[in-house]
Protein backbone atom coordinates (compact mmCIF):
# COMPACT_ATOMS: atom_id res chain seq x y z
CA UNK A 1 0.00 0.00 0.00
CA UNK A 2 1.47 3.37 -1.04
CA UNK A 3 1.89 6.07 1.59
CA UNK A 4 0.07 9.34 1.08
CA UNK A 5 2.33 12.23 0.21
CA UNK A 6 1.26 15.66 1.37
CA UNK A 7 2.45 19.03 0.23
CA UNK A 8 3.56 21.59 2.79
CA UNK A 9 3.70 25.28 1.94
CA UNK A 10 7.16 26.81 1.94
CA UNK A 11 7.14 29.80 4.31
CA UNK A 12 8.57 32.98 2.86
CA UNK A 13 9.85 35.76 5.11
CA UNK A 14 9.56 39.32 3.87
CA UNK A 15 11.28 42.09 5.85
CA UNK A 16 9.10 45.13 6.36
CA UNK A 17 10.53 48.63 6.54
CA UNK A 18 8.39 50.62 8.99
CA UNK A 19 8.58 54.16 7.60
CA UNK A 20 7.55 57.50 9.06
CA UNK A 21 4.57 57.70 6.70
CA UNK A 22 3.25 54.41 8.19
CA UNK A 23 2.76 56.13 11.56
CA UNK A 24 -0.67 57.58 12.34
CA UNK A 25 -1.95 60.21 14.76
CA UNK A 26 -1.81 57.67 17.62
CA UNK A 27 1.93 57.14 17.23
CA UNK A 28 1.81 53.61 15.83
CA UNK A 29 1.51 52.01 12.42
CA UNK A 30 -1.76 52.81 10.69
CA UNK A 31 -3.92 49.78 9.93
CA UNK A 32 -3.81 50.54 6.20
CA UNK A 33 -0.04 49.99 6.18
CA UNK A 34 -0.52 46.33 7.07
CA UNK A 35 -2.46 45.90 3.84
CA UNK A 36 0.38 47.53 1.88
CA UNK A 37 2.86 45.17 3.56
CA UNK A 38 0.79 42.08 2.77
CA UNK A 39 0.56 43.06 -0.89
CA UNK A 40 4.32 43.62 -1.10
CA UNK A 41 5.04 40.34 0.73
CA UNK A 42 2.75 38.20 -1.45
CA UNK A 43 4.09 39.69 -4.69
CA UNK A 44 7.68 39.23 -3.47
CA UNK A 45 6.87 35.61 -2.57
CA UNK A 46 5.58 35.03 -6.12
CA UNK A 47 8.61 36.71 -7.70
CA UNK A 48 11.01 34.76 -5.47
CA UNK A 49 9.65 31.25 -6.07
CA UNK A 50 8.06 31.34 -9.53
CA UNK A 51 10.21 30.97 -12.66
CA UNK A 52 11.07 34.21 -14.47
CA UNK A 53 8.81 33.32 -17.42
CA UNK A 54 5.79 32.79 -15.14
CA UNK A 55 6.45 36.09 -13.35
CA UNK A 56 6.53 37.87 -16.73
CA UNK A 57 3.30 36.18 -17.92
CA UNK A 58 1.16 36.57 -14.79
CA UNK A 59 0.05 39.36 -12.48
CA UNK A 60 -1.80 39.05 -9.18
CA UNK A 61 -4.82 41.08 -8.15
CA UNK A 62 -6.07 41.06 -4.56
CA UNK A 63 -9.71 40.01 -4.19
CA UNK A 64 -10.18 39.92 -0.43
CA UNK A 65 -8.25 40.52 2.79
CA UNK A 66 -9.31 39.61 6.29
CA UNK A 67 -6.97 41.15 8.86
CA UNK A 68 -6.90 40.39 12.56
CA UNK A 69 -4.84 43.00 14.40
CA UNK A 70 -3.12 41.68 17.55
CA UNK A 71 -0.58 44.33 18.63
CA UNK A 72 0.55 47.75 17.38
CA UNK A 73 3.80 48.27 15.48
CA UNK A 74 5.98 51.35 15.85
CA UNK A 75 8.56 53.29 13.86
CA UNK A 76 11.85 51.41 13.46
CA UNK A 77 10.40 48.09 14.70
CA UNK A 78 12.00 44.99 13.17
CA UNK A 79 8.94 43.55 11.40
CA UNK A 80 8.73 40.40 9.27
CA UNK A 81 5.75 39.19 7.23
CA UNK A 82 5.74 35.41 6.79
CA UNK A 83 3.75 34.33 3.74
CA UNK A 84 2.23 30.89 3.14
CA UNK A 85 0.37 29.89 0.00
CA UNK A 86 -2.45 27.74 1.37
CA UNK A 87 -3.94 26.53 -1.92
CA UNK A 88 -4.61 27.35 -5.54
CA UNK A 89 -8.01 26.75 -7.16
CA UNK A 90 -8.25 27.64 -10.83
CA UNK A 91 -7.01 31.23 -11.18
CA UNK A 92 -7.41 31.94 -7.45
CA UNK A 93 -4.77 31.65 -4.75
CA UNK A 94 -5.37 31.70 -1.01
CA UNK A 95 -2.68 33.04 1.29
CA UNK A 96 -2.03 33.35 4.99
CA UNK A 97 0.39 36.07 6.09
CA UNK A 98 1.53 36.51 9.68
CA UNK A 99 3.20 39.81 10.57
CA UNK A 100 5.57 39.62 13.56
CA UNK A 101 7.94 41.70 15.61
CA UNK A 102 10.31 39.14 17.08
CA UNK A 103 8.12 36.50 18.73
CA UNK A 104 5.06 38.77 18.91
CA UNK A 105 2.28 38.38 16.36
CA UNK A 106 1.17 41.84 15.25
CA UNK A 107 -1.41 40.77 12.67
CA UNK A 108 -2.76 37.71 10.90
CA UNK A 109 -4.07 38.08 7.37
CA UNK A 110 -6.09 35.71 5.21
CA UNK A 111 -6.26 36.86 1.61
CA UNK A 112 -7.41 35.66 -1.77
CA UNK A 113 -5.90 36.70 -5.07
CA UNK A 114 -6.71 36.26 -8.75
CA UNK A 115 -4.01 35.46 -11.27
CA UNK A 116 -4.39 37.40 -14.51
CA UNK A 117 -2.61 37.13 -17.83
CA UNK A 118 -0.15 40.04 -18.09
CA UNK A 119 -1.23 40.85 -21.66
CA UNK A 120 -4.99 40.27 -21.68
CA UNK A 121 -5.62 41.03 -17.99
CA UNK A 122 -8.09 38.12 -17.96
CA UNK A 123 -8.04 35.44 -15.25
CA UNK A 124 -5.40 32.80 -15.94
CA UNK A 125 -4.51 29.48 -14.37
CA UNK A 126 -0.96 28.87 -13.23
CA UNK A 127 0.69 25.66 -14.44
CA UNK A 128 0.91 22.85 -11.87
CA UNK A 129 4.71 22.68 -12.11
CA UNK A 130 4.85 26.38 -11.17
CA UNK A 131 2.46 25.91 -8.23
CA UNK A 132 4.52 22.93 -7.04
CA UNK A 133 7.50 25.27 -6.48
CA UNK A 134 5.61 26.83 -3.56
CA UNK A 135 5.28 23.53 -1.69
CA UNK A 136 7.62 20.83 -0.39
CA UNK A 137 6.63 17.18 -0.31
CA UNK A 138 6.06 15.76 3.16
CA UNK A 139 4.78 12.45 4.45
Amino acid sequence: MAEAVTSIAQPYDFRVDVAQDDIDFMGHVNNASYLKWVQAAVISHWQHLAPVEAVAQHLWVALKHEITYRRPAFLDDDVVATVLLEKVQGARAFYETVIRRGGEVLAEVKSSWCCVDAETLKPARVAKDVIDRFFVKGE
